[in-house]
């Protein structure tokens, strides 16, 4: 009796996007077949529980046998083991430093250190994330922060030479990383409305208009340190809610600018010295690491809280603030327009994207 035997040959490593994505979702080779049965592959295709079973162990050993060349993702494109087209080398790396939203806001603006790591298990539990997958992100948020923090350059830059991700995902890590340096508290209940993307938005601000990188692209850490000598200065911004006579004219330039242009205006009004002491008092604090920390907890307990409460429309909280802004360049006896400006140009970009009214 003979039996014949179709052999093909080729050094091209397949990669199934499904069973990476299983993989990377943390499911073992078990949990991985019964998924794949489920979703209806084996009458797809006709194969059998078996070659489903031995096609899924395959790929799982590849994936970790690939996943030393990720960590690490210039070594993918330069080794010769694996035959990988480009495309799908760029799929294997972004995909393996994608991250989910839920348990980036689990981890953002929390110490990359083993204390944090120790909480993955609850984290875990919390989101529905698998545990191996929560620690997969979280060593890459710490991969990255180890490989970047004592570089000069663009942040976004370095990720992107040194981890080859695309612009969207180098910006997210860059906001992870900055979080991370700088320790930015994101867990408080009230902060629970806003996501990563918010606060990714204003990392971003912070970074290109508040860094020592936003004012000498050659300081080391450019874009991971906050400008500690700007911090300072603002301190100098105070004078706008001290001297009576500044904020009395403050409000009075505010007031006529927006008269009959705002449907919360006796209520702005109203509060606004409130206001603008919150504006500024949250400047002149930056000087501590404490209130950097609590640079966001601030500015909503002091601005978002008291609008919404009011309940301002987005429309008006813009047109109060680039008139509060632009209306300080009318006050003859300030003389840190500079200073005023590069502060609120970021703050006010953040605020209207923390309020959601």
């Amino acid at each position: 009796m003979t039996s014949e035997l179709d052999i093909f040959v080729g050094n091209t490593t397949l990669i199934d996007e499904d069973v990476y994505r299983l993989w990377l979702d943390g499911y073992s080779v078990t949990d991985a077949v019964a998924l794949r049965v489920r979703s209806g592959i084996l009458e797809q295709t006709g194969a059998t529980a078996a070659v489903l079973q031995s096609d899924t162990m395959d790929h799982y050993r590849t994936f970790h046998m690939l996943e030393r060349l990720l960590h690490a993702p210039p070594k993918l494109l330069h080794q010769l083991i694996f035959q990988i087209p480009p495309s799908r080398q760029a799929l294997l790396i972004e995909r393996y430093y994608a991250f989910d939203e839920a348990f980036v806001r689990e981890v953002l603006g929390k110490k990359l250190s083993k204390g944090t790591k120790k909480d993955l298990d609850d984290i875990s539990t919390k989101t529905g994330i698998t545990l191996k997958s929560c620690r997969r992100q979280f060593d890459n948020f710490k991969r990255v922060f180890k490989v970047v923090e004592e570089m000069r350059g663009s942040l976004v830059d370095n990720i992107q030479q040194h981890f080859l991700l695309s612009d969207r995902l180098a910006r997210d890590y860059a906001a992870i990383v900055f979080f991370a340096n700088n320790r930015f508290e994101t867990g408080k209940k009230k902060l629970q409305y806003l996501s990563f993307g918010d606060f990714a938005f204003c990392a971003e601000l912070m970074i290109q208009n508040w860094t020592l990188g936003a004012v000498d692209s050659q300081m080391d850490d450019m874009d991971m340190d906050l400008d500690k000598e700007f911090l300072q200065d603002l301190k100098e911004l105070k004078v706008l809610v001290a001297d009576k006579d500044l904020l009395d004219l403050h409000k009075s330039l505010v007031c006529t600018a927006l008269r009959g242009k705002l449907g919360v205006f006796s209520e702005m009004e109203a509060n606004f010295k409130n206001l603008s002491r919150g504006l500024v008092n949250v400047a002149a604090k930056l000087t501590h690491n404490k209130d950097v920390r609590d640079l966001f907890v601030d500015l909503v307990e002091k601005f978002v809280e008291p609008c919404r409460s009011d309940h301002w429309p987005l429309s008006d909280v813009r047109f109060f603030l680039n008139q509060y802004s632009a209306s300080v360049h009318s006050l003859d006896g300030f003389r840190h327009q500079t200073l005023w400006d590069r502060y609120m140009g970021t703050l006010r970009g953040c605020l209207l994207r923390l309020y959601h009214d």
